[in-house]
């Protein structure tokens, strides 16, 4: 039955096989290799992500461990997307400080391959294999600078505080499996609708398994009261290490999180809805005032990054599908945007040495316009403002919680957009109404504007492309309500 059934999960195979084959080049080859491994690493995710879109077929393999369909192909291009771009970034990054090992780029597949097995989890187990598998990964690609004391630190608390939310996640679902009897996704959905039709209520022991596979999973998209990981590891871990912590893994997070709670746990909204709404609010509001004290653009990402999932899991809060067709909106708009922040930041560079400080974009549209002008673009996406990417994935998750009768939380969203905006406006009033200190290094590299311009471009002009991807999240969200 496995064999016949392993053709669902094909694009996850090669790209196993892409790793380990790659693996074993850059054993025989040594760090020479780097750059033919990172190229190779990226072709492999571009093959993967064209052969996920091409592939229509849905079902289960693995004996329903494992599940394609509408909804995991979606969030599985933007894992793929993200993944691809940033580690187009660090190739030169990499090089220059003295990184480049050719471990780097394949442990970043493995973690997207984990990635990968987490959006099309069907099981509990598949879900904790596909979530270790890409936090092995990131936890060594955290600590990769050994000679840096920041980033050793950053690696240890990722690495505890993971090991934690590990234990609370493992908890839980322990929990869920002693008194529902099965870990399936789709057993666990008929025997809480079974038991909710026979008794009118669910045992006390499954609502505390679902709290605590919520907490373990609040803790990876680094949602209040699970953030305290965040500003200290996106400061401290190498710069595309960051970028790819912001982006691919933060999207596999939350289908994650989606899928759990409108899958198997859906007959329980009026339980989640209560904790998704309190996470919700609590991270909209430390991601909006914690950022505005922050002097160092890395640290103030972490905390926008915090922000962020805070306005996802609005829709997420609504548990309908239009608040799903919303979440996966505002993940394919928040990829871009922090993919083209990042290589902003990558661009900070004097005399071959980077630098990470807010007011080190002083003047930046006089000295490097085209730069200055990325970051604005991003900066004013991400405080929301029309007619620019940002505004409109907002507008969808908002929307889906008015539908749903969430005044409150999409009244409290809009209020900490307005605080937020706050402090990426007063990026923006920094490099265009300060006097600059000192050029940053030019060129900035092929690549990376390569990434600044095909970045900026979809946040610009996303408006011209915004009903086929509001038409492909809103198929993905119907997949995973009817399937």
């Amino acid at each position: 039955m496995m064999a016949m059934n392993i053709e669902y999960a094909l694009p996850e195979v090669f790209l196993a096989c892409a790793a380990m084959a790659l693996l074993m080049l850059g054993v025989f080859r040594g760090n020479r290799s780097v750059r033919l491994v990172m190229g190779l690493s990226v072709a492999s995710l571009v093959i993967a992500g064209v052969w996920i879109l091409v592939s229509a077929q849905q079902g289960a393999a693995f004996g329903g461990l494992f599940i394609t369909d509408g909804f995991s192909r979606y969030m599985k291009v933007l894992v793929l997307i993200g993944a691809s771009l940033t580690m187009i970034m660090s190739v030169r990054f990499i090089e220059r400080e003295n990184m480049a090992r050719f471990e780097f780029p394949i442990l970043l597949l493995f973690a997207t391959l984990g990635m990968l097995m987490m959006v099309s989890a069907n099981d509990l187990l598949s879900l904790y294999m596909g979530l270790e598998l890409q936090s092995l990964s990131l936890y060594v690609v955290a600590a990769f600078r050994r000679d840096s004391l920041r980033s050793s630190e950053a690696g240890l608390k990722y690495f505890v505080l993971g090991a934690l939310s590990s234990g609370m996640l493992l908890y839980g679902c322990s929990l869920v499996y002693g008194f529902a009897g099965s870990t399936s996704f789709d057993d666990l959905g008929r025997i809480m609708a079974a038991e909710l039709l026979a008794k009118g209520s669910i045992s006390v022991g499954l609502l505390v398994g679902l709290v605590f596979v919520a907490a373990g999973l609040a803790f990876k998209v680094s949602a209040v009261p699970f953030h305290m990981w965040t500003p200290d590891v996106y400061e401290g871990a190498p710069t595309p290490v960051t970028a790819f912590f912001a982006t691919a893994p933060k999207v596999a997070a939350l289908a994650l999180f989606v899928r759990v709670l409108t899958d198997p746990f859906h007959d329980l909204m009026a339980q989640w809805q209560q904790i998704i709404i309190f996470i919700s609010i609590a991270s909209m509001i430390l991601g909006s005032l914690a950022a505005i004290s922050q002097r160092n653009i890395k640290r103030l990402m972490a905390y926008s990054s915090i922000g962020h999932v805070g306005y996802a899991l609005v829709g997420l809060a609504a548990g309908t599908e239009e608040g799903v067709r919303g979440v996966a909106v505002y993940l394919a708009i928040y990829i871009f945007m922090n993919v083209g922040t990042f290589a902003c930041i990558l661009c900070m560079r004097q005399r071959e040495k980077m630098f990470e400080g807010i007011d080190d974009l002083k003047g930046l549209s006089k000295t490097n316009p085209l730069v200055a002008l990325a970051l604005a673009i991003f900066m004013f996406s991400m405080a929301g403002i029309p007619p620019l990417a940002g505004f409109f994935g907002k507008f969808f998750v908002f929307m889906a919680a008015i539908d749903a009768g969430l005044y409150t939380l999409a009244i409290i969203g809009v209020l900490t957009s307005v605080i937020g905006a706050f402090y990426y406006l007063r990026i923006v009033k920094l490099m265009y109404f300060d006097e600059p200190s000192e050029s940053f290094d030019r060129p900035i590299g092929r690549e990376m504007g390569a990434i600044l311009f095909g970045t900026s471009l979809v946040v610009v002009l996303f408006i011209l492309i915004l009903s086929p991807v509001v038409d492909s999240a809103g198929a993905a969200a119907s997949s995973l309500f009817t399937g």
